[in-house]
Order: C-alpha cells, then sequence, then structure tokens
C-alpha cells in the first residue's frame, strides 16, 4: 500500500508540474481502485452497483478541476479517498432511500390491457359542480387544464400557498363526496 501511495503522490506532483503523460498514467492507476471503492460503498448503501461508474466519473472529473489546490507536501491518497468519500456521498444522497423493485417480479399483477376510467367526463364536471367557486376554479385549473400551482394563483390573483390550501380542501372534498356516492 505503501509503495502505491508513494507512487500516486509523485505522479500528481509530475502532472501539476505539466507532465501530462503522468497525468494519464495517474488517472489509469487510480481508475480501478475508485472504481472498485464505489462499487462497495454502493453495495453497502443497499443501492445497485451499476451505478458505480458515474460515481467515478464524478471523482476523477472532480480530481480534474481540483488538483491544484492538492498539497504537494502531502500524501495524495487521503487527498483522492476525501474526494471519492465526499462524491459517493453526494450520489447517495441524490438518490435518496429509493428502493429499487424488478418489474418482473409484478408482471402478474400488471394489466396487460389499458383499465377503463372509473368515472365518464360528465360525471367530473358534476361533482367539481358541487364544490365552492374557488376550489372549483383552482382543481379546474390544475387537475383538468394542467396548469402549474404559480400559473394558477397568476391566473386566479391569489397566492401560491392560497392556490395549495385551496387544492387540498377541494380533493379532500372531492372525494369525500366520491366516498359517499
Amino acid at each position: 500500500m505503501r509503495g502505491r501511495d508513494d507512487e500516486w503522490t509523485d505522479l500528481m506532483r509530475s502532472a501539476n508540474a505539466g507532465d501530462t503523460v503522468a497525468y494519464h498514467r495517474l488517472l489509469k492507476a487510480v481508475a480501478p481502485v475508485l472504481r472498485a471503492a464505489a462499487r462497495r460503498g454502493l453495495a453497502r448503501a443497499g443501492q445497485p452497483v451499476d451505478q458505480s461508474e458515474d460515481i467515478v466519473q464524478d471523482i476523477l472529473l472532480a480530481v480534474h478541476l481540483k488538483r491544484q489546490t492538492w498539497d504537494p507536501t502531502a500524501p495524495f491518497a487521503p487527498w483522492l479517498f476525501a474526494i471519492a468519500r465526499n462524491k459517493l456521498i453526494d450520489a447517495l444522497r441524490r438518490r435518496g432511500r429509493r428502493v429499487f423493485v424488478n418489474i418482473d417480479d409484478f408482471a402478474e399483477t400488471i394489466p396487460s390491457e389499458p383499465v377503463a376510467e372509473t368515472l365518464p367526463p360528465g360525471e367530473v364536471a358534476k361533482h367539481l359542480e358541487a364544490l365552492p367557486p374557488r376550489q372549483r376554479d383552482v382543481l379546474q385549473s390544475i387537475a383538468v387544464e394542467s396548469a402549474s400551482i404559480k400559473a394558477t394563483a397568476d391566473k386566479l390573483s391569489m397566492s401560491e400557498g392560497a392556490v395549495r390550501v385551496a387544492l387540498h380542501r377541494g380533493l379532500s372534498a372531492l372525494a369525500a363526496r366520491l366516498r359517499s356516492t
């Protein structure tokens, strides 16, 4: 281990001095180590390891962009692995706590033909008409016309917060009506 770190440190010093051959040798030497570390980190986090190459590319890009910040009197490996750890953490944060499920496990439960609408369009309009005007207008704009919260707020001269409240109340009232019918 100690020999590898010394070699990487020497290569990085040469690379920062302008030796492009040394830089390419360094990147070629560290890439497999970073790839293995990314795969281990993803596996430990319960994530699919097939995304490790994206993380390795992020690490190598960060090394390239920040290489002038490395202290040439310090060993290279700790600096590299700090970047690698941070890039792995960033990648895991971007993924959140998603659970990956193979869709083939549910093949028999997914309908092969489209499911018919539960309410005919005339019924939807009838239920919307029963809502208070503000809620109806907000639901019409967002749910029927696919407008955004902001566009709806501008169109109806309301704040975005008021639109959200009216949307929530309108959906709740609509759900209650539909449950009772």
